[in-house]
């Protein structure tokens, strides 16, 4: 068989649905300068599904040193992998920052987070070595344990009985290989909103011997008394052997960083393969970061503001009888019932009727019968915004309820 016929004949769990998803439900374009109302196929909206926590992306400051930043290396320096010639002052400079901010003693920056915890993961496990994962890992950390030669576990989510259950069989395995136990978890769940059980975690290594991985890309920049990160939030930075977070969220940019030990980081930086074989971050996104991490730190009230927005939306979600599950961070699902075609009927409700852009999730990603809104509240948002997003739920959730999205609405078309 031609090797494109199975792409063509088999598009895959997301594919299959492209003939009526594209350009709608998935690939949206979303336009107009980035903040809570934006524009979607030539209309305003009010739009929940911003990567951009503390409203850092239009901040006046951060708009000026991007351009600088641009006007004076443009986006091409440094030219290479940072290996080979790609290194300079600035970044060394940036990484030091980092350090300082979340408390480790050594950061390597990334250039793009995905690529980077794959990578990381493939560069700290030998075939020696056992892997040990929540369930409801990002794929990016799911990816990097499928390059893992050797065992690998995984277990259910947050369920700290389970994981004991693992790293007893992990240990017992190690005591053969002569290898070393890797877990892997996240600060902040991203679809959910709850937290890692950093603090049971961590406390097991009283009991086990193992090394903590921690994703904290929704936490960096949102939880802890300074913005430093889950693993602050909850008292246990020092506990986390690796920390990772992206710059994609709260410093809404691009790239990444891991942060942990000298000895550590200096072996990831000659074995960490999407940064030996790939160009650096270029040069005007560095003079970005940085300043972005100023802010961070200089300006809590941006912070404060994020999570003024994210108290009342949330409450007011509960009073108005919404399940928003176990989220403790800004991330806000809104849980409902219904099937593929109600969801679809649902949203383009949402946006075509009410103004509203968010996303939704459907089976697999959440159970069968279930369906999330997922809401990204940033610090722009009004309390004006929340009111509008639940009295438009409230309204969208009885004809839900009602079966009324079970046909197509005749004025709703896209």
């Amino acid at each position: 068989m031609d090797l494109f016929n199975k792409l063509t004949n088999d598009k895959g769990p997301l594919g299959k649905h492209s003939s009526v998803a594209h350009g709608y439900f998935a690939f949206p374009k979303l336009e107009g300068e980035i903040g809570p109302r934006m524009k979607f196929r030539g209309k305003e909206v009010l739009n929940w599904s911003l990567n951009n926590y503390i409203g850092l992306a239009n901040h006046p400051e951060v708009r000026k040193a991007d351009a600088e930043g641009a006007a004076k290396y443009g986006l091409a320096f440094p030219m290479g992998a940072r290996m080979m010639s790609g290194n300079s002052n600035l970044i060394e400079e940036f990484e030091a920052q980092i350090s300082d901010f979340v408390k480790k003693e050594d950061t390597m920056l990334l250039n793009f987070g995905y690529q980077g915890m794959v990578s990381i993961i493939d560069a700290v496990l030998s075939r020696h070595d056992v892997v040990i994962y929540d369930s409801e890992s990002h794929a990016c950390i799911v990816d990097g344990v499928r390059l893992h030669q050797g065992k690998r576990f995984v277990f259910p989510h947050n369920d700290i009985e389970n994981l004991k259950k693992q790293l007893e069989r992990a240990t017992k395995i190690v005591q053969e290989t002569k290898g070393g136990i890797l877990v892997i978890t996240e600060g902040v769940f991203g679809m959910a909103g709850d937290l890692g059980k950093l603090k049971e975690i961590v406390d097991l290594k009283k009991q086990y011997q193992f090394r903590l991985l921690v994703d904290d890309a929704h936490g960096f920049g949102t939880m802890g008394p300074t913005g430093a990160g889950a693993g602050e939030h909850l008292g246990v930075q020092d506990g986390i052997d690796i920390y990772f977070s992206t710059f994609a969220k709260s410093m809404a940019s691009i790239g990444a960083f891991v942060s942990s030990t000298e000895q550590v980081i200096g072996f990831l930086r000659y074995n960490t393969r999407s940064q030996i074989f790939a160009k650096t971050l270029p040069m005007a996104l560095v003079v970005g970061g940085m300043k972005r991490l100023e802010l961070l730190r200089t300006q809590p009230q941006l912070r404060e503001n994020l999570w003024n927005v994210v108290r009342n939306l949330q409450q007011g979600l509960k009073d108005a009888g919404f399940d928003i599950g176990k989220t403790e961070s800004p991330v806000t699902p809104v849980y409902l019932k219904g099937d593929e075609s109600e969801a679809a009927q649902l949203i383009i409700d949402l946006r075509e009727n009410y103004s509203i852009f968010c996303s939704i999730v459907i089976y697999p990603v959440v159970p069968k019968g279930v369906l999330e809104l997922r809401i990204i509240p940033t610090a722009m948002h009004t309390l004006e915004d929340v009111k509008q997003t639940i009295k438009a739920f409230q309204e969208v959730a009885y004809k839900l309820q009602n079966k009324l999205y079970t046909q197509k609405l005749s004025n709703i078309s896209i």
